[in-house]
């Protein structure tokens, strides 16, 4: 294999080049940027050491086979990581590889041959309708820093089965009151829209008519002011480049504050309400395809995993209550 570029096309630059491509033209969210820059330095710095080579030169981006990729996995693992870390890691780095064969850098994709490392099947813990009308129910000062607007976002994330970066991306005009829907952007900026139900739609209200009342408040001449749905309690930001909006690391806070106030575990996050979502429609009788089109999944295989869930579910009530089964 033998690399087209010049000197100019270091490992770190075309890693970059490769960034640029995923945020610029593939519409690749922040955290996805964030996380294959980490995995694809860390390779590229693994190239030039002298673990790599076992030897004095570096390894060029052109030079790299399956078995350097190998070799990298296997340092993964000495130091300790997960099988899912790892994973993730070859997932970066094959896409990276993906890329140079198309922009003509390297001749063929050596990360090809290398295989995904078997991981165990893990289903998500979801909790149970009841439990979750408890939580979304009970958001009071007692839970929640602002409660109409942390309802709201408990309503959004459970009666839309939205993701938490599509949650926290959600500006004023998304919200179509007329056709009771929600524009959101998934991943790859790809849009879909959802229902508006109507428990989300009142909470969504009565946390509107506070965040417009902060807003005032917050200039004498009531002239702040921000696209963004969900604001931070502070509005820091507001008039500025992040307008206010909510991060997802603070959307996760409140979600794990308030359910293990209510008696949930204490590793619930945002995506356990979007399981959940899934998984409470299957199990009243919804179609597996229409709950695919409302989570925003590409594949049927990703939704089927509710399949599994509710399957998995229905084992353990059969295996307590059966008299065949004790």
């Amino acid at each position: 294999m033998s690399a087209s570029a010049g000197p100019a096309s270091s490992p770190a630059k075309l890693v970059a080049d490769f960034l640029s491509v995923l945020g610029n033209e593939r519409g690749a969210s922040a955290h996805t940027l964030r996380a294959y820059r980490r995995e694809l330095e860390n390779f590229a710095s693994w190239l030039g050491s002298r673990a790599a080579a076992g030897a004095d030169e570096k390894i060029p981006v052109g030079g790299v086979e399956h078995t350097h990729i190998r070799a990298y996995l296997g340092t993964l693992y000495e130091r300790g990581l997960s099988k899912a870390s790892a994973a993730r890691a070859l997932a970066a780095i094959r896409s990276w590889f993906k890329w140079l064969a198309r922009a003509g850098h390297i001749e063929q994709n050596p990360a090809a041959l290398v295989s995904t490392p078997k991981l165990p099947k893990h289903l998500p813990r979801v909790p149970s309708i009841e439990q979750m009308n408890r939580v979304v129910d009970s958001v009071r000062d007692d839970a929640a820093s602002w409660p109409a607007r942390d309802r709201a976002i408990l309503e959004l994330l459970y009666g839309c089965g939205i993701r938490n970066a599509e949650l926290t991306g959600l500006n004023l005009e998304d919200i179509h009151w007329a056709n009771e829907a929600v524009l959101v952007r998934g991943k790859g900026q790809k849009q879909r829209y959802v229902p508006l139900g109507d428990a989300a739609a009142l909470a969504l209200r009565v946390y509107l008519v506070e965040r417009a009342a902060r807003l005032a408040a917050a200039r004498s001449d009531g002239a702040a002011q921000s696209p963004a749905l969900f604001l931070n309690l502070q509005l820091r930001g507001v008039g500025a480049k992040s307008q206010g909006r909510l991060t997802t690391r603070s959307v996760g806070r409140i979600v794990k504050r308030i359910a293990i106030l209510r008696g949930l575990p204490s590793d619930v996050h945002p995506h356990t309400l979007r399981h959940a979502f899934g998984t409470h429609l299957l199990e009243e009788g919804a179609d597996l395809r229409a709950i695919q089109e409302l989570l925003g999944h590409e594949r049927l295989s990703t939704t089927q995993r509710y399949t599994q869930l509710t399957t998995a579910q229905l084992v353990q009530v059969y295996d307590k209550t059966h008299p065949r089964a004790k």
